[in-house]
């Protein structure tokens, strides 16, 4: 038996899954205005989401300041990153020339190159162990793979002028029926989990209760 306070949150749930389902299906003028204030406050709703996960961020490094001194210095540069980014936007804004958009470019950019960079040899060994040609549908795979790889890059049409038309039939027919197979299930997914959530089933985000 759950508390008062949570069967108003399903309700809630309930009625604006039911809501947001009518408006789009019916299309009444009114639904839809409604539905355009909903989103005004959406906004409003994830600026203070976002202020939240700031501040549980801070409160998380700071609490590991004081008890991990090891990690002192890493929290330290986290907390100093998010003020200073914080004011300079604040305070000079985030056009051209501003210190804001210096940060951007000469720090943040960087950092998410090397990661991006790291992630290459990550995805390198996980297509090195799942395309081990162990069964007949691996090796299908290994051999789409290479065909798209070469047809992809000028040393294709040196090997065979026919190596690019096999590699765009490739991801034209097989590659994209199976991404929207894919689509398609997660389409029924997400309906699904709309039911449940509707139905009061889902209630995962109450903290598992």
């Amino acid at each position: 038996m759950g508390t008062l306070r949570d069967k108003a949150a399903i309700a809630t749930a309930s009625a604006a899954g039911v809501f947001m389902a009518a408006q789009y299906f019916l299309g009444a003028p009114a639904a839809q205005s409604v539905y355009r204030v909903l989103l005004g406050w959406m906004q409003v709703v994830f600026a203070c989401a976002l202020v939240a996960g700031i501040l549980a961020v801070m409160r998380s490094h700071i609490i590991t300041m004081s008890r991990r001194p090891r990690e002192r210095f890493y929290s330290l540069t986290l907390l100093g990153a998010i003020v200073l980014t914080a004011v300079a936007g604040f305070s000079g804004g985030i056009d051209r020339g501003s210190l804001f958009l210096w940060l951007f470019d000469h720090a943040q950019a960087p950092m998410q190159a090397t990661v991006f960079s790291l992630l290459a040899f990550y995805i390198t060994s996980a297509a090195y162990r799942g395309f081990r040609a162990r069964t007949g549908e691996s090796t299908l795979l290994i051999l789409a793979a290479l065909i798209v790889t070469l047809g992809r890059v000028p040393l294709g049409e040196y090997i065979s002028p026919h190596l690019p038309t096999a590699a765009q039939w490739l991801v034209d027919v097989p590659g994209l029926a199976a991404k929207r197979g894919i689509l398609i299930g997660i389409g029924l997914g997400m309906a699904t989990t709309a039911l449940k959530v509707i139905a009061g089933v889902e209630r995962t985000y109450l903290g598992g209760r």
